[in-house]
């Protein structure tokens, strides 16, 4: 739908708001304090437009999971609420509103093949093969495992494994991929590698993307924005926002534009671990 012209009297500020993506997950002043009282996030307000590639990024104990598996709907806040495409959880699921998860362990099931793995949240749902073994094959291809078909997860190695969780987000076709930390137990040539995978895919199927992340070099290349957070109790102190072309390729990695942002975000890090910085 073409969006309305804009009016000269319109306040400038409303009319960047009509033309900004649409709103997909928004975290409303929403908590998190376990059973245990340890209060793992206080009050955040943070929204996911369409085509966002977002970053959290921050210590240890800062709340980045806890905050991904509220907007996965995996975990309940204790208090405020979650939007999504501007309803409720029942939102989610419906055609181009589907959301993958990929977990910082793969966890694949062992005595199962990893077109197995892959097949697994078809069958949870008892999608007959006829359907689902299309869809398999082509996030195998995606993620360049066809030939490893196959095999079992102990004959991979753990790049190759964590691409078969990411064939298997894949396979439902999501329109939101939230992934926890997916490549930190990788080494570093690995983890490049499937840095420009993941950037690759989320441009070819127009995704709206989460990732978590430890490491500043992985969220100045990946991120369209980046929200630094601090801990004890866990919250969002700052955002980045990286305004550079995709493709992206080492040729980013290397260039003074990509230095600026990585000192940008460590500063930002450095204030995260201050006392109370930003803390109510």
């Amino acid at each position: 739908m073409t969006p309305a012209p804009l009016t000269f009297d319109e306040p400038e500020a409303k009319a960047a708001a009509r033309l900004q993506p649409a709103p997909v997950i928004e975290v409303l002043s929403a908590e998190k304090v376990f059973a245990d009282g340890t209060r793992a996030l206080q009050p955040v307000d943070l929204t996911l437009r369409a085509g966002d590639f977002m970053t959290l990024i921050g210590p240890s104990g800062c709340g980045k999971s806890t905050l991904l598996g509220m907007m996965s709907n995996l975990l309940q806040p204790s208090e405020g609420r979650l939007s999504w495409w501007r309803g409720g959880p029942e939102k989610i699921g419906a055609k181009g509103r589907q959301i993958g998860i990929v977990f910082q362990d793969p966890t694949l099931m062992p005595w199962a093949t990893v077109e197995s793995n892959v097949r697994l949240l078809f069958d949870l749902d008892r999608v007959p093969a006829s359907e689902s073994m299309p869809r398999v094959r082509d996030a195998l291809a995606r993620v360049g495992l066809s030939k490893f078909a196959k095999h079992y997860p102990r004959q991979l190695s753990g790049g190759m494994r964590m691409r078969v969780a990411i064939a298997r987000a894949l396979a439902t076709d999501p329109d939101v991929l939230l992934m926890d930390e997916p490549f930190g137990a990788l080494d570093e040539f690995t983890r490049h590698k499937l840095d420009a995978d993941i950037l690759d895919m989320w441009q070819e199927r127009s995704l709206t993307a989460v990732f978590v992340t430890h490491s500043i070099y992985e969220a100045v290349f990946l991120s369209t924005r980046i929200v630094v957070m601090a801990a004890s109790p866990g919250r969002i102190i700052h955002e980045i926002i990286v305004d550079e072309p995709f493709p992206r390729d080492e040729s980013f990695r290397v260039s003074t534009r990509f230095a600026n942002l990585c000192a940008d975000v460590l500063n930002a890090l450095s204030l995260a671990q201050k006392p109370n910085h930003g803390a109510s």
